[in-house]
Parts: C-alpha cells; structure tokens; sequence
C-alpha cells in the first residue's frame, strides 16, 4: 500500500515509516498539514493522520476531504483517549481511530482490515485465477507454490488487484510503487510488470496501450 504518514513527532514518526516499510508498504512521511494538503490528490491507499499538528487539527483535515469528495480510507493516531474525542475523530470521517502510544503491528493489521475492503475480499486472501495474494502473510503464490516478490513487485501486485477489473493509469501506479522516486525511474514501472509477467504469467497483467495496466477481474 502506498501511505501518507501525518506525523510531527520526530520519535514515533520514524519508528512507524521503518516499521511500515519493512512490511512492505510505501510510506510518505510529512509533520505538517501544509505538506499533506500539496499531496492530498495524490493516489494513497489509506492516511494516518495525527490529530494536533503544529498548523491545525488533522482530524478538521479529515472533514475538510471529505467534503470534496476524497474518499481514501483514514486511521486517526492521537493520544486523545475520551470517548467523546473518538466519537467525534470516527463523525468527522476517519474509517478508524488508533490511541497513542499503541504497538505498531496493531497499526499493521488496522491496515490490512483496510487493504481486504479495498480488494472486496471477506478474508486476507485475494485471488484472481490461479494467482492468489495472502495480505496478511505477505505472500503471493501461483497454483498452491510459493512466489517470491521484491517489495515493490509486491506494491505493484497489490495495487493492481485491490483494484482488479480496472484500467490503473501509468502516473498513479508509479506512485504508489515508486514513490518519490517516481519523476526520475523513467522505466522502472515496466521492469516491474515484466517481472511479475515472468514470474506470474504473461497473461495476468493486461497492458492498455495509452492508458495503463489491467488485472481482470476473473482470469
């Protein structure tokens, strides 16, 4: 998953991008709603958005997307633990609301709950064809035998079927598997199709010339 990171606590905030890039996820980390409001079109896969930042609230943030219509799923981090703070952090839009100081795999799993929504499935496994993605375990597999990905073969793989059935643009898949990297890796996206080609089969990935890629829904 690609994620924004709204954190201005030095600490915490590099301790939960290191945690949530060693599970595979691609993390934008900024400490001001400032620097959140330049990327807030941007394709994330959900927001974890602290609530008292330096220029605002975050969780005034949070209504404020929704009003426009920005849909991405968002976890509340905050030490506010009243149960009116929670009530009034899920009303303003949040899918879920995590009190500080809490254990980075609680994080983990919150996110996997959100990553099974997005690909419409009811357990941790998606599968298309004889392609099955484990988002718990971490693992993809191709008719029962074990896959191994690189990171952003994974991400790409991710994405790609959480979102399964549609035409995925260029731009937007290059930044959710490459990140910031994604103005300077000219042809890094098509290393990483061919490679999941290679290992997956030439026909789970459908290119749409001018438009982007496509995992059909049913294969």
């Amino acid at each position: 998953m690609r994620l924004l990171l709204l954190e201005d606590d030095d600490v915490l905030g590099e301790g939960l991008r290191d945690f949530l890039q060693a599970e595979d996820h691609i993390v934008d980390w900024v400490r001001e709603l400032g620097a959140a409001r330049a990327l807030e079109r941007d394709p994330f896969d959900a927001l974890l958005v602290d609530w008292q930042l330096p220029d605002g609230s975050g969780v005034d943030w949070v209504r404020s997307l929704r009003r426009r219509g920005i849909a991405t799923p968002v976890v509340v981090l905050t030490a506010r633990d009243l149960l009116r703070d929670r009530i009034e952090g899920l009303d303003s839009g949040a899918d879920d609301y995590l009190v500080k100081p809490f254990e980075p795999e609680e994080l983990g799993a919150r996110l996997r709950v959100i990553a099974r929504r997005r690909a419409g499935a009811s357990g941790s496994v998606v599968t298309v064809g004889l392609v099955e993605l484990d988002l718990s375990a971490k693992q993809a597999s191709l008719a029962g035998q074990r896959v191994d990905l690189t990171a952003r073969e994974w991400a790409l793989l991710e994405a790609l079927m959480q979102r399964r059935g549609r035409i995925v643009g260029k731009r937007e898949l290059e930044l959710i598997v490459l990140g910031g990297e994604a103005e300077i890796a000219s042809n890094a996206l098509e290393v990483h199709v061919s490679s999941l080609r290679r290992k997956l089969g030439r026909d789970l990935i459908e290119t749409q010339r001018g438009l982007g890629y496509r995992i059909l829904a049913a294969a």
